[in-house]
């Protein structure tokens, strides 16, 4: 009988935690729609531009880092939370996340076991490094590897959270 109350209230907790964090996460317009082409156009009208980061870090260390998490979906993450977090709380937050439209996550911290943001340095090639990164995504046909939070995703579900997972970090990004 503890258990079962233990549970019931571990449910109802988790619940109201996940819509609270439904109601606090952005609403307002996006740079462009949550696809691909969408991205892939942001990025485009960001070319030739000089863009200054408000706070954290750099425009150049923010494509790296987009671009990174990108290619892990292909390649394999270099470290993974524990399979309980990927089989429960991750996939509660992209789902959050995903009935949102938008995401939101500390902008300056780095995927476990990632190397650093450093290359490349100058932004051009940065920026040029995460167009390459989806356009890869979009063309590989292949099996997706775990998320290093959400989990298994889906191509479509994945890149939709690449695209969210731009689109927040572009937030803290501004033409110059």
């Amino acid at each position: 009988m503890r258990r079962r109350t233990l549970l019931k209230g571990a449910v109802l907790t988790g619940g109201a935690a996940l819509g609270a964090g439904y109601w606090a996460l952005p609403a307002g317009p996006r740079p462009a729609a949550v696809s691909l082409e969408g991205a892939r156009q942001v990025l485009a009208d960001l070319q030739g531009k000089t863009l200054q980061s408000i706070r954290g870090w750099s425009p150049s260390e923010v494509f790296n880092h987009c671009a990174q998490s990108i290619d892990y979906s292909i390649d394999g993450y270099p470290e993974l939370k524990a399979a309980w977090f990927r089989h429960s709380l991750g996939p509660a937050a992209f789902a959050v996340f995903s009935a949102r439209g938008a995401m939101r996550h500390p902008l300056d911290e780095a995927i476990p076991g990632a190397a650093a943001l450093t290359e490349p340095a100058d932004q051009a090639s940065a920026l040029q490094r995460l167009q390459m990164a989806f356009q890869r995504f979009a063309e590989y046909r292949g099996r997706l590897q775990p998320h290093f939070a959400y989990g298994a995703l889906e191509h479509g579900e994945y890149a939709e959270a690449h695209v969210l997972h731009l689109y927040n970090h572009l937030s803290l990004i501004r033409i110059a």
